[in-house]
């Protein structure tokens, strides 16, 4: 079983390989020329940026569990 640190290891790893591939897309359509090429490589980025926001959720809550919830700042 994984350590959360791993876990959290491999999310950041994961969120790094997406924004690079988003970046590369993104580049690809702007260097393209062929009109049916860019529309593919929107649509690849717009999928894959859908991908990376959908791992937030996971960090935010990764982050909550670090919290110290039981205390009170009353």
């Amino acid at each position: 079983m994984a350590t959360k640190s791993q876990q959290s290891n491999r999310r950041d790893v994961a969120l790094s390989s997406l924004n690079a591939a988003v970046q590369a897309v993104n580049l690809a359509k702007e260097l393209s020329s062929v009109t049916p090429a860019k529309a593919v490589f929107g649509t690849v980025s717009v999928i894959l940026t859908m991908i990376r926001v959908s791992f937030h959720p996971v960090c935010v809550e990764r982050l909550r569990d670090e919290m110290d919830l039981g205390h009170d700042d009353q």
